[in-house]
């Protein structure tokens, strides 16, 4: 059994190497630059984790995380040039770097370099990994048509929000490490409890980043507070706000996401804590985190084989705030 940060390092040494042609360069090389902007590397790592829950680590596992990782990349790919972000990880996107044509075509192309190391899966598991991996990656593209579709929506409710962050974000944490699973020979219902757990604990990450984003310090979580705020990004916060607040706290809600004025993150927060919106995330966040590990609970192996998921809780949920 590997810890989560020994398998962090696993992964890293079987990732560091070329993932596409030599040629032609100016379509290959930007999918390089991309995959070594680095990241955290979650998605592969918890497809391993999710394997070695019930045996040791199968050789197919590496393809398949090759294969999660590089569709993850592909995604943030495009959703770069969907939000016209200028910078990932501190670095230039793709597509300010090397023009909008080329950053579609890499992200593509990235795609089908996924396929590619699925197609080196032994053919017994084949059919399972394929037909999650595909559900998985249309529900992600789901997810972020619905993100678009609640931008030009005045109202959305928090039942939907939740429903397009477990799109979005949960289901491929959920599926890697399922796709692990079935790798390591997981029953069908040890499987549904391991995806839950994922599932959960995704949902529980986004409310923290939600939650951060409002009320973090901005040293040590390293970004500016905010920033969701100037946006006008429906997160958790805004939407139970809207749900809760006077009606006169409401309309100056609605009315500061038309006017954008110099102090607006300053009085929504003070619309926020006048709601007790930090207290009620914290408490939401909570409710999914613990549903989480209940399933992790549920998971019919020795409880020595999960102390690495706890470890990947502890990583993903801050609990000193």
């Amino acid at each position: 059994m590997h810890s989560f940060k020994e398998l962090i390092n696993v992964f890293a040494a079987h990732f560091a190497h070329r993932h596409f042609p030599i040629s032609p360069a100016s379509l290959y090389d930007p999918g390089e630059y991309f995959l070594a902007l680095g990241g955290k590397r979650v998605r592969p790592i918890m497809c391993l984790m999710g394997n070695e829950l019930f045996d040791e680590i199968h050789p197919d596992a590496y393809h398949v995380a090759n294969a999660i990782e590089l569709f993850h990349n592909f995604t943030l790919i495009h959703d770069d040039i969907m939000d016209a972000a200028p910078l990932r990880r501190g670095m230039e996107t793709v597509h300010k770097k090397y023009g909008e044509s080329t950053a579609l075509l890499t992200g593509d192309v990235m795609m089908i370099q996924s396929y590619e190391y699925l197609n080196n899966i032994h053919e017994n598991n084949i059919h399972a990994i394929l037909q999650l991996f595909n559900r998985t990656a249309k529900e992600v593209c789901e997810g972020q048509q619905l993100d678009m579709d609640f931008e030009k929506q005045e109202m959305v409710s928090l039942d939907n929000y939740i429903e397009m962050i477990s799109l979005k974000t949960s289901v491929l944490l959920a599926a890697s490490l399922e796709l692990g699973a079935i790798l390591g020979g997981a029953s069908s219902g040890n499987r549904k409890h391991l995806y839950a757990f994922g599932k959960n604990l995704g949902i529980a990450f986004q409310i923290q980043d939600d939650y951060l984003d409002a009320f973090g310090d901005p040293e040590k979580f390293g970004k500016d507070v905010g920033g969701d705020i100037r946006q006008n990004k429906k997160t958790f916060l805004l939407l139970h706000a809207l749900e809760v607040a006077s009606p006169e706290q409401k309309e100056s809600l609605l009315q500061m996401m038309q006017e954008n004025p110099a102090d607006k993150v300053e009085k929504v927060l003070t619309i926020f804590k006048a709601c007790n919106i930090d207290d009620w995330a914290k408490s939401l966040k909570e409710k999914y985190l613990q549903t989480a590990l209940q399933h992790l609970e549920d998971i019919a192996v020795v409880s020595t084989r999960k102390k690495p998921l706890m470890e990947l809780a502890d990583f993903l949920i801050q609990r000193d705030y």
